[in-house]
This record gives C-alpha cells, structure tokens and sequence, in this order.
C-alpha cells in the first residue's frame, strides 16, 4: 500500500503514524485517567472540559493568522516546526507531574494540545504539496489508517507498563509517566521524515513587510469571504459536525468513567477502537473514489448521530452486562466512522481551496475546528454540572451533527466546486 504512494506522500502520511499516539494516549486515555487520580472528584470532569475549550480557544486565535503568513515561501515547515516541538516538550514534560499535582497537570495538558494542534493546522495545509486532487481522498485517509496502527504500539507500550508495574519494580504512577515520555519520543522521531522529506510547492512570493501584508491579505480575505461560497458553505457545516466528533474523542474517558465503566476495560475498548478503525478509515477513502466524498461524509454523520443515542440511554440500562454490551457496540460506531469522517473533511476541503493559499485557508479550517471544540466539551461539562447528569451533555451533541448536516445537504457536493487561486 505504501509502496503506491510517492516518498512525499510516505513522508505525510508518518506523521499521521507519528502524532496519533499523542490522540489516544494523552487526549483520550492514559492522561484522563491519570488526571481523574491526582485530581479531586467533584471538579475532574469540569475541569477537563475547561482545559479542553481553553486550548482550542488559544489555537482558534492563533490559526488563521499564522496560517496567512505561512502561505510565504519557505515559512510552513517552520511554523510547523516550531509548534510540533512545543507539543513534543509538553508531552514529555508530564512525567513532572505528581501526586496532588494536578494544576500543573493541566497546565502542561494544554500546552500539549496548543502544539499539536498548531502543528496539525500546517500539516494538514502540506496535503496540497504532497498530493494531486485525484489522490487527496486515498492519501487523507491512508494517513488516518495508518495513524490508527501507529498510535497502538505506544498505547500498548503504555499499558503494559502500568499493568505490570509492581514487577517492573515501579509505582503505577512512574509507570505512568514513563508512558507519556514513549509517547512524546514516538512523536518526535517518526514526525522527522516529514521535516526531511516534505516541501512547500505552492506558496506566495515574500513582501518587503510581511507580517503587515499578511494581516492585509487575512483582512482582504475575510472581507470577500463572500466570494468563496463554497468554502464558506463548507466550513459552516463542519464546524458543527466536527464539533460532535471532537467532543467524542475529548470527553469520552471521564464520561465512561462517570458511567461506571470499568477503566481496565475502557483501556482495551481504546485499544479496540484504534485497531478497527484502521481498515474503516481505508475503506472510507475507497469508497470515496466510488460514490463521492460528500456522500461519504453524510454516512459518517448518520453513524454518529447513532453514536450519540446509544451513549444517552447507556446510563439509564441498570444490568452492568447490558451496559457494557452496549459500550461495546457504542465503541464500534465510532471505530468504524471516527478516521473516515475526519480524512474527508480534510481532502474535501484541500480540493476546494487554493493551492498557493493553503495554510491561510487550512487558518480558517482550523479555526472553526477549534472553535466548534470550544463549544462541545463546554455544553458536555456545563449540562454536566447544572443537571448532575453526564447523559444531557451528550445529548446537545446531537443537535451539531443535525445541524452539520443540513448545512452541507444545502451546500451540495463541493466536487467541482474550487476556487481558483488567488
């Protein structure tokens, strides 16, 4: 499979293998539940919420900007650079944290969300540079697979560790932090073949002030936005989409927990979870080689409006078996649309924008990506804290996916649809 794809193109798609590892083990996993043992009961799962909205917030603000000056020649791979190393450091910095710590914890949490969130804004934006039009589909979602397999190993690792501790001569807790420490040096090294290997074919020619021109070029932007309809169109739809979907992956460990799920089976669900959706994100590229991205994102909707009503009836099923049959089947919706969903996204939208504006444009995905991340985790803990009841925060999320929905059935499909350089 990889051999079909050209050494730019492996060279993308391993940073997916390299940065994945981050998603499941400190955004989804190990972290949360490190974070619920060191941080008093009554404020873990607003306060990880919080931490969540407060990190996007800051990538929110920072993306289109940073993305307009990026578009210069020569300036992506360094602004990606720069915020893959702070995500890096962050990451390696948890094993800091200790006991009682857990403000510290938190503090570091989000730091390590900023880099990897920034990092991923110019990542994504290198899709254009490493891939024509007609493979942008395949190449997206073969980085999603491939990310899936790549964050196991690490995971495993991680677990292994923490389970065999008391063996190994060391407290869960150091077992724990020698985890994020795997997890931050499995970032740093497989994300150095994108830094050898990929450049920036498209761009704009350097101006004598290019912090003030970039600043007038956003503004321009922002101001014609009216232009590009279907980007707009577009970006509206999945700002709420994917807000249901982060909000998923970002509250998934402490609303489990909150429903009395085991946490030594919500690590194998994980562990599941990464494994299956392997072949389900390839098999989202495939099919939309046959029926069309757009169609494809609808099924990934649907699935997840699926996803959210399982979790709503969860906890009112009082048969722990029942509860944990149903978690299972839950945990394989997302499995099967969670990759497809997101690698269609990108490559529908990298077809739409101009190539020589790609990390201006990839600036205005990522901020409604990261805005749309403000609101989910906020509405999950603010329902959360007023009712006392985990199950009304997941329902919000229904009504994003809805409105995602309807947003893009009125856009149409995108194909076609580019805009032209500008």
């Amino acid at each position: 499979m990889l051999r079909k794809l050209s050494r730019e193109e492996r060279s993308w798609v391993a940073y997916d293998w390299a940065n994945s590892a981050y998603s499941i083990v400190i955004t989804t996993a190990i972290f949360p539940l490190f974070y619920e043992s060191i941080t008093p009961p009554e404020i873990y799962v607003s306060t990880w919420g919080y931490a969540n909205s407060i990190a996007s917030l800051v990538v929110a603000v920072l993306a289109p900007v940073l993305g307009t000056i990026a578009d210069y020649w020569g300036r992506k791979k360094k602004f990606f650079s720069v915020f893959f190393l702070l995500g890096v450091i962050t990451t390696v910095s948890l094993v800091m944290v200790g006991e009682g710590q857990w403000l510290l914890g938190l503090v570091l949490y989000v730091g390590s969300v900023i880099g990897f969130s920034g990092a991923n804004l110019f990542y994504d934006s290198f899709l254009v540079d490493v891939s024509a039009e007609e493979r942008m589909d395949w190449v997206s979602a073969t980085g999603f697979g491939f990310g899936y397999v790549g964050s196991v190993i690490p995971f495993v690792a991680g677990i292994v560790l923490i389970v065999m501790a008391e063996q190994l001569g060391l407290t869960t807790m150091a077992a724990t932090r020698v985890a994020f420490l795997i997890t931050g040096v499995w970032w740093l090294v497989f994300g150095i073949p994108l830094l050898r290997n990929v450049r920036q074919v498209y761009g704009i020619e350097p101006q004598a002030h290019p912090i003030r021109e970039s600043f007038a070029r956003l503004a321009r932007t922002v101001k014609h936005i009216r232009r590009y309809r279907a980007v707009l169109v577009f970006l509206l739809a999945y700002f709420f989409y994917i807000d249901g979907v982060d909000t998923i992956i970002r509250m998934a460990t402490p609303i489990a927990r909150a429903m009395g799920i085991d946490s030594n089976m919500l690590l194998v669900v994980l562990l599941a979870i990464q494994i299956v959706a392997f072949p389900f994100a390839l098999l989202y590229g495939r099919l939309a080689q046959r029926f069309g991205a757009w169609r494809m994102l609808f099924v990934g909707i649907a699935v997840y409006v699926g996803v959210v009503l399982v979790a709503f009836f969860l906890p009112s099923v009082d048969n722990m078996s029942t509860r944990a049959a149903m978690f299972w089947v839950l945990s394989m919706m997302v499995a099967s649309s969670q990759g497809g969903i997101q690698a269609l996204s990108r490559s529908v939208y990298g077809k739409l924008i101009p190539k020589k504006n790609s990390a201006e444009f990839f600036g205005f995905y990522n901020i409604f990506g990261k805005f749309a991340a403000i609101m989910g985790p906020f509405l999950v803990a603010f329902f959360t804290q007023v009712t006392g009841q985990e199950r009304f925060g997941i329902l919000s999320v229904l009504i994003l996916f809805a409105v995602g929905g309807v947003v893009l059935a009125i856009g149409g499909d995108p194909a076609g649809q580019r805009i032209g350089d500008t």
